[in-house]
């Protein structure tokens, strides 16, 4: 049995303990959907970072600042920057004022029924997504990594499919969160022992590492060998909408963070308000140091492997645990590749959560059955329901689109549709009181269509590939929208869609309710009170 192999099985059967341990004590709604709220500040902002720092950051930035340098890093920048975002506006207000969703906070003093039908759909889609781009690069990277053992690409998404089910299923957010706490554990331990071994490649020497990193060989897409100073920007956001597609980019992480369920959700799990803004302290600490340990990661893999040896040993995703095999051998390859795979199911069971509690709570409870008081138990049954469905169709999506499709539009759509739907209608919720059920509905709306349609006409699904080329466009046409990222636009145009919603009518019972919702988010009085009932 190989290595990798081992260290695997290791892994999932630590984390099949935790669920063990976790399903003992995941009876009830607070329980299932909020691990009782009963997680610390540090083991929530250790959860966080575990659930934020997905495969996209461990190997994707790893691997595009490998092969394109400074502008690889400006992916870092907009993920740790993020988390201003998350802290000053949402974190606090989040846990004071709902329950279970994002919608809690919406329905506080809107219509409950079209708003959550809405944020609910918004939710599904997001985590859907997201989490199809996590389960085909799941399987593409333990298909390479695990070749000599026989798993294909098949056997490896229905395999991380059935784990990630299994951890929701059985063990609830309890065992979800301390999965992610072991995963961020091993992620940063991975990361500081690679960054070091970098370092210490080049002598200790900071200076001969990035006189290395301005003078990096490779062939480009002619065949012809080139030398370039990785510390100069425009490998990747070139004219002529380089600066637009790298502001549109900044635009959606920086906002799409503060929007995204899976990570909302994990404010729910803490006791109190106080405890929330920690944890996005602990997490900022964690997710900062990360990001700037892909630095080394990168420019290392570029200077140490060389962006031929990856191109040419599995793509640019294999960047971190290359660089892993050419400083610690087979053994540490074989340990940061067991990390890339801890990542991908931590990150997989938060979205999964996410999606099957925000249609059990919001969907089925509460515009279904329009929060009528329900059998004991239901709303987790129908949740534990739904985590089976979501990963069903998330590991049919995933086999259909194959080891080879281009996901990165995925995530980025992911990011897209997070800021451009819920983030808006969140933030008009708390701030504005004028702010009413239509402007929600019409803003959610607005921001999922705006970013989704143009996601489908933009570079990411649209383009005409050259013969023999690497990458395959689902749309052999020249893009319509010249930007990979919608952000830029379809942010703008979720406010818009909501603030024009909402002066289309007046909700006296909306603005009668607002100054109790800030009362409540910014001091927290009543909230207890309502995580109990």
């Amino acid at each position: 049995m190989s290595i990798p192999l081992l260290m695997f099985l290791g892994f999932i059967a630590i984390t099949l303990w935790i669920t063990y341990w976790a399903a003992g004590r995941s009876r009830g709604a607070s329980a299932f959907f909020a691990a009782n709220r009963q997680i610390t500040g540090w083991q929530n902002g250790l959860a966080v970072a575990g659930d934020y720092m997905s495969a996209a950051s461990f190997l994707g930035i790893a691997g595009i600042i490998a092969f394109q340098g400074y502008d690889g890093f400006m992916y870092s920048v907009g993920w740790l920057v993020a988390y201003l975002t998350v802290l000053l506006i949402v974190a606090e207000p989040l846990r004071n004022a709902g329950k279970y969703t994002m919608a809690d906070v919406l329905a506080y003093r809107l219509k409950p029924r079209p708003v959550r039908a809405m944020a609910s759909l918004s939710t599904l889609t997001v985590s859907t997504f997201y989490m199809i781009a996590q389960m085909v690069g799941a399987g593409a990277l333990v298909t390479l990594l695990l070749k000599d053992s026989g798993i294909g690409f098949h056997t490896a998404v229905i395999g991380v499919g059935v784990l990630m089910i299994v951890y929701v299923v059985f063990g609830g957010m309890l065992a979800t969160t301390w999965v992610q706490i072991v995963k961020a554990i091993l992620l940063m331990g991975g990361t500081l022992l690679l960054s070091f071994l970098v370092v210490a490649h080049f002598g200790g020497s900071f200076a001969r590492f990035f006189d290395a990193v301005t003078r990096v060989t490779y062939h480009d897409a002619s065949g012809v060998e080139v030398t370039q100073n990785f510390l100069q920007p425009g490998l990747r956001f070139k004219p002529p909408y380089g600066a637009l597609d790298l502001v549109s980019l900044g635009l959606a992480l920086i906002f799409g963070t503060a929007g995204l369920p899976h990570i909302l959700v994990r404010f729910y799990t803490v006791p109190d308000a106080k405890t929330a803004r920690v944890s996005v302290v602990w997490a900022m600490i964690l997710i900062g140091t990360f990001y700037i340990m892909t630095t080394f990661l990168g420019f290392g893999a570029a200077t140490i492997v060389g962006p031929d040896k990856i191109a040419a040993s599995g793509g640019v995703n294999m960047s971190a645990p290359l660089l892993a095999q050419a400083l610690g051998g087979d053994v540490f390859f074989a340990f940061i590749s067991a990390i890339a795979f801890a990542t991908i199911l931590a990150v997989v069971a938060g979205l999964t959560i996410s999606a099957s509690g925000s249609f059990a709570h919001d969907f089925w409870t509460n515009v279904i059955h329009r929060g009528a008081e329900r059998h004991p138990g239901e709303e987790v049954l129908v949740a534990r329901i739904t985590a089976f469905v979501v990963g069903a169709v998330a590991i049919l999506i995933a086999i259909l689109l194959g080891p080879s499709a281009n996901v990165a539009f995925l995530v980025g759509l992911a990011f897209a549709v997070a800021a451009s739907a819920n983030l808006p209608v969140i933030v008009l919720s708390l701030f504005w009181q004028r702010f009413n059920t239509t402007g929600a509905v019409a803003g959610l709306g607005t921001g999922l269509v705006s970013s989704i349609a143009l996601i489908l006409i933009s570079p990411s699904i649209m383009g005409v590939d050259p013969a023999g080329s690497a990458t395959r466009h689902l749309i052999q046409s020249p893009p319509l929208f010249p930007i990979e990222n919608p952000g830029i636009i379809s942010i703008p145009l979720g406010f818009l869609g909501a603030f024009l919603g909402t002066l289309l009518t007046r909700e006296p019972e909306a603005e009668r309710r607002f100054p109790e919702l800030s009362v409540r988010a910014n001091t927290g009085l009543g909230a207890e009170k309502a995580a109990i009932h």
